[in-house]
């Protein structure tokens, strides 16, 4: 018998589009982007094109540096996909989670709750965060060091993981002949005593339909790599190319093999930007179009984020300036290999290297119909 692969596919969904000049175009729904009506239609959607789950992505700090950038994110991922449950039957419900700025519990309750409010359809993406304007909505003047975010991230997903499982199966058992609501004894606190978080539990919420809501993580780093080995179900990626991809999943297997589980596969999610038309001309015409609507400096300051360092004077007709190796960038690691990648391919102009990000960020792009 032949191991038939199964293929899946998610929905990233994020204002108007990923390109940041979708919104410029005519036909975009800029207008509906604070209508969560809007989010429930692009979910109905995806379920009835069979994608696996829709996703949201989370920044908590308003980044409007410029007037003509959608900012962020309008809605709180957990509220959104709460209303898109209502509205869908089948497709899976991703939430991103700060374990920087989050406390377990509270995610926990909140994730849990939502899976028994969809039926056992709900994934979350464990993230660090990335930007100082984040940690100053939160009591920080900036972010704590890479290090410790993930040293802290283990012990969020540890400590989510516990309450997870604080309840056993058929714990609330609601027997009027009995009168017998559910077996206390089968409830147990975490009692998590860790560096980060004292937790005791239980979970006020009983246990997953589903077992347990899956764990995603997109962390490019070695940390990131280690703790999605130890705890993710999934990993989302950003890859250039199919060398950057394989290399990530050899790297992924590794770590797993490390840890003595030579039976767990952890399914990976490489980013993927797609321009669509009726024919390949009019797909490449699209993408053109959008381009030439976004204004240089907004696009050179969305560089500087990604590069962690300012690249407002770079001239834009010369050949990309010599970046440091990976070993000595603190900021998202895999955005920034990606780019690495890109300039070792194509040995681009800073516009020409601009033109590869303007959507998804270097993600493996596919034009056509």
């Amino acid at each position: 018998m032949k191991n038939h692969k199964q293929m899946h596919i998610g929905v990233l969904v994020i204002g108007c589009g990923h390109h940041q000049a979708a919104w410029l175009s005519s036909d975009s729904s800029v207008e509906r982007v604070g209508d969560i009506a809007y989010y429930q239609e692009l979910a109905q959607i995806a379920e009835k094109g069979l994608f696996d789950a829709v996703f949201f992505a989370d920044n908590q700090s308003f980044q409007g540096i410029s007037a003509n950038v959608m900012p962020a994110f309008w809605f709180d991922p957990i509220v959104n996909l709460t209303a898109i449950s209502q509205v869908t039957n089948y497709v899976g419900l991703v939430s991103t989670i700060s374990s920087t700025f989050s406390n377990p519990f509270t995610a926990a309750r909140q994730i849990l709750s939502l899976d028994h409010v969809s039926g056992g359809r709900v994934g979350w993406n464990l993230v660090t965060s990335m930007t100082d304007l984040e940690a100053q909505n939160h009591s920080m003047e900036k972010l704590p060091i890479h290090a410790k975010r993930y040293e802290k991230a283990a012990e969020f997903a540890d400590v989510v993981t516990k309450l997870f499982d604080s309840w056993e199966e058929a714990d609330f058992i609601h027997d009027r002949k009995t009168k017998q609501l559910m077996r206390p004894n089968k409830i147990n606190p975490i009692k998590h005593i860790g560096k980060y978080f004292q937790v005791r539990g239980p979970l006020t919420t009983p246990k997953s339909p589903q077992g347990r809501p899956v764990l995603m993580q997109a962390g490019a780093s070695n940390p990131g790599i280690t703790l999605a080995a130890e705890y993710a179900d999934a990993v989302y990626s950003v890859s250039w190319n199919r060398r950057q991809a394989r290399e990530f999943r050899e790297k992924m297997d590794q770590a797993v093999l490390e840890r003595g589980e030579r039976n767990r596969y952890i399914k990976i999610f490489p980013g993927l930007v797609t321009y669509v038309g009726k024919t390949r001309d009019e797909a490449l015409k699209k993408k053109a179009k959008l381009d030439k609507l976004l204004d240089t400096d907004t696009i050179l300051n969305q560089l500087s984020i990604f590069v962690g360092q300012d690249c407002s004077k770079w001239d834009v007709d010369k050949k990309v300036p010599v970046l440091p190796p990976v070993e000595e960038f603190s900021g998202p690691v895999g955005r920034y290999k990606t780019i690495l990648e890109i300039i070792r391919d194509k040995d681009p102009t800073v516009r020409e290297l601009l033109s590869y990000l303007n959507a998804g960020g270097g993600h493996f792009t596919l034009i056509g119909t």
